[in-house]
């Protein structure tokens, strides 16, 4: 099979020749910047310009030689942008890694932190001294919301305003026709599965505009305010879906959504929550995505997230990433169990809390192939590391991890 094959394959609940495999297709199947070219070291492959493609997350472009030499079946559709010196521009990993970021999203000094702005000036995100990673520092709604003022809000929110490619090299009238054209071009010339990131969060974009806290207390509290709220904000992520979909979506193969609903010890919201101010709104925006397009629609959705998965299946998801097994009720064999005949699990492959950082590359390799045995039969499944390979990662960790696969 062709990779892209291949991952349809598993898509389909198919079984491929052999398992797929992503790495850095998406936003969080990625690598630290500051972990990429220790990697590329210990596989003997030459020095390249470590590039930064997501600045709040400090994740590295992978080159086309790592992705041949573990055999990755995926690509991320903004490799078909920024191809130009022009778009990057000089900078320093915290670990003083030399590198490069997006020209259009420069980290600035201020006092004992980095900060990114916003097009107002408005700091979005920081960095504190000894931090490897962006957090949010603006939250717009924090205060007073407006509900006539959403788009201007998500411009002064981190996880909206601090894009990666093709970020601003698409904007203009004729945006959505370079956009097109970009797709394009990456379609013919790899036979990888290509993913298209578009996000239309919901919970999440409550969390991003009002803070986690204070987005909960709107749910249980005003809950006709908050179904106002995500109204306003499905109104706009379909008028954005038809646009992303107009535009590529004849060169891409599965779209992205993100929402994360799960923390360590389950979900942050209860079923009925889910399905009172989720379900529907997902089933909306997810069915358009496949009127739209022959796409397969997945959810990157952390945390443990089992009391949650039928609504998901009813809602019209397909697939769900990163399947964070360390997560109460999140076992790899129980999920394929209970749900692998409706859902396939993008993720699971390996730990990252605390087997891929902590433990032995033997222990690793065993751990890798419990976790195929149990989610590979019958397909459905995409390997990935339980989401990004942070910086602290043993690039021997990391080779043990593919070796094993």
């Amino acid at each position: 099979m062709t990779s892209r094959e291949r991952v349809l394959a598993a898509l389909n609940h198919t079984e491929p020749d052999r398992v797929p495999i992503d790495l850095s297709g998406h936003r969080s199947s990625g690598i630290a910047a500051i972990a990429y070219p220790k990697l590329r070291k210990a596989l003997g492959l030459p020095e390249r310009p470590v590039r930064v493609y997501d600045p709040p997350q400090q994740l590295a472009i992978v080159d086309e030689d790592v992705l041949d030499h573990f055999g990755i079946d995926t690509i991320e559709l903004g490799r078909g942008f920024a191809l130009d010196d022009a778009d990057w521009a000089d900078w320093t990993l915290p670990d003083g890694t030399p590198c490069q970021m997006p020209a259009w999203a420069l980290p600035e000094r201020d006092g004992n932190r980095w900060v990114l702005r916003s097009k107002t000036g408005q700091p979005i995100a920081q960095m504190p001294d000894g931090a490897l990673y962006f957090e949010s520092c603006c939250y717009p709604f924090e205060q007073q919301d407006d509900l006539d003022a959403i788009p201007q809000a998500m411009g002064e929110s981190m996880w909206c305003a601090v894009a990666s490619p093709p970020g601003p090299l698409i904007a203009g009238p004729d945006g959505l026709e370079k956009f097109a054209e970009g797709a394009k071009r990456l379609r013919a010339k790899t036979d990888r599965a290509i993913i298209g990131l578009f996000g239309g969060n919901l919970l999440e974009m409550g969390q991003f505009l009002y803070r986690n806290d204070n987005f909960l207390l709107l749910l249980a509290a005003d809950p006709e305010r908050a179904h106002a709220f995500l109204d306003k904000v499905v109104e706009l992520h379909l008028a954005n879906l038809e646009r992303f979909l107009g535009a590529v979506g004849p060169y891409i193969d599965v779209i992205v959504f993100g929402d994360d609903l799960g923390m360590q010890s389950g979900p942050q919201i209860s079923p009925a929550m889910y399905r009172e101010f989720f379900l529907p709104r997902h089933r909306t925006m997810w069915m358009r995505a496949k009127q739209l397009a022959n796409v397969k629609v997945m959810l990157h959705c952390c945390g443990g997230v089992r009391e949650l998965m039928p609504g998901l299946i009813e809602a019209g998801l397909d697939a769900i990433n990163p399947v964070q097994v360390a997560c109460r009720g999140m076992e790899a064999a129980g999920l394929k169990r209970d749900f692998g005949k409706d859902m396939v699990f993008w993720g699971g492959g390996c730990d990252t809390q605390t087997i891929l950082p902590l433990a032995t590359p033997e222990e690793i390799a065993k751990h890798v192939r419990e976790e195929i045995r149990a989610l590979a039969p019958g397909g459905g499944f995409v390997f990935q590391q339980v989401h990004n390979i942070l910086a602290n990662v043993p690039v021997e960790n990391i080779i043990a991890m593919y070796g094993a696969i």
